[in-house]
């Protein structure tokens, strides 16, 4: 379905005293403006409601979603669990004070809220950019709600210009790296880290990236890189997402899947 056909609804972001507390905090030789990601990420964190059991995002939007979180549960007195989708995130929000909980512990989820690479038609996303997408499509998928969040330029009309990763297991990495290619009809580039080393993830994995160009049918791709040995999961979220919150710097535009017939 196209995004067009989506329900939109254009609102400002500048309700309450989020944004300018955040602003506030950065000090004042920091940047007056809120950029776009700061502006998903801020009103995100208005949908989270006392006691929610909430799934926290990996990456720079999220990163502004947990800020936020930890400022109200500081300020308001806010009561939630919250469950993280990496390290880097479980660091954050413990020190902000946000109440952590393990996905076990918390079960079923009221609201999960997480960054994308891009948001194609129907709410498809690509996700894992940051390398944290086995976590992240496992508390998305514990999740009554879940929302992406992300600024407007990762608004697409066809997934695939962002580089689609996929986790594997490291043992045999090449054997499912040529299996991937095969998938994806592109050539599958084992993920390094700055100084040359394989990027494994929080959970022992490698990630490839396919650079798909255009990927017509998400849906289909996602379900035959799932059936590959040494597939651990791949970074096509696909009739997940529930709502999107698309910023810029001046307005967020809140994009709602409608539910199926």
């Amino acid at each position: 379905m196209p995004l067009d056909n989506c329900v939109r609804e254009q609102t400002n972001l500048l309700r309450g005293s989020g944004e300018g507390n955040i602003i506030a905090r950065i000090g004042a030789g920091g940047r007056k403006r809120v950029d776009a990601k700061q502006r998903a990420g801020l009103r995100a964190a208005e949908f989270v409601e006392e006691g929610m059991r909430v799934g926290l995002g990996t990456g720079s939007t999220a990163w502004w979603l947990v800020e936020r979180l930890g400022e109200r549960v500081r300020v308001e007195g806010l009561r939630v669990r919250c469950v993280p989708t990496s390290r880097r995130t479980e660091e954050q929000a413990r020190s902000l004070g946000i109440p952590l909980v393990t996905l076990a512990e918390a079960g079923e989820l009221d609201i999960a809220i997480d960054g994308a690479d891009e948001i194609g038609p129907g709410l498809a996303l690509i996700k894992g950019g940051g390398g944290a997408l086995l976590r992240e499509k496992l508390v998305a998928a514990a999740a009554r709600r879940f929302v992406v969040i992300a600024d407007s330029s990762k608004k697409v009309e066809v997934l695939g210009r962002f580089p689609l990763p996929v986790e594997v297991v490291q043992f045999g990495w090449e054997l499912t790296a040529r299996r991937v290619s095969d998938v994806t009809q592109v050539e599958s580039v084992l993920r390094r880290n700055a100084n040359g080393e394989p990027f494994v993830t929080d959970n022992g994995n490698y990630i490839l990236d396919c650079r798909c160009g255009a990927i017509r049918d998400p849906a289909r791709m996602g379900r035959e890189l799932k059936l590959l040995a040494g597939v651990v999961e791949s970074g096509l979220f696909v009739n997940m997402a529930h709502l999107a919150v698309v910023a810029t710097d001046d307005d967020v535009e809140i994009i709602e899947q409608p539910p199926s017939p």
